[in-house]
């Protein structure tokens, strides 16, 4: 999959250096959508940090073929997803995805897709600590409701 990084790390990541290196040199994209998700802090009694865990090789390998069908249903130019695991506190990077293509709209429907993936149903858990103790993370109704209407019937 030429033009397409996938990347889980603990490091925090650079949104600009991430964009340039996407596109760097190219002249085949004429939009790139970008998507960063931030460990907020204000969730009723405070969210102090959290920790998110994955599933090494299988968590990759599962984004790399929600890439995959995001670039059969648009023409993409480029893609990379980075996703953070480790604790992180509020105002901190989570998850960043960019892509790319000739048009906007494209960009924009494939950026959308990937994300409701990444937050429905990527092997990725998430665990919030607050003052009163810590808790895993369930999955969201509105969440899945995004990520249905991508379903192929």
């Amino acid at each position: 999959m030429s033009g397409v990084t996938i990347r889980i790390q603990e490091a925090d990541f650079d949104i600009a250096r991430e964009i340039a290196l996407l596109t760097g040199g190219r002249s085949d994209i004429g939009a790139v959508v970008s998507f960063s998700g931030i460990c907020r802090g204000s969730d009723g009694e405070g969210v102090a940090a959290l920790t998110l865990e994955h599933y090494p090789g299988m968590a990759e390998a599962e984004i790399r073929r929600h890439v995959e069908e995001a670039q059969s249903r648009w023409p993409l130019n480029g893609v990379t997803v980075i996703h953070r695991v480790g604790r992180i506190e509020p105002g901190k990077n989570i998850v960043l995805v960019l892509t790319a293509s000739v048009h906007r709209q494209a960009a924009f429907h494939a950026a959308e897709f990937l994300m409701d993936y990444l937050k429905t149903s990527a092997p990725f858990w998430k665990q919030e600590e607050s003052a009163s103790g810590t808790n895993w993370v369930e999955a969201q109704a509105h969440d899945d409701a995004a990520a249905a209407r991508w379903t192929k019937s």
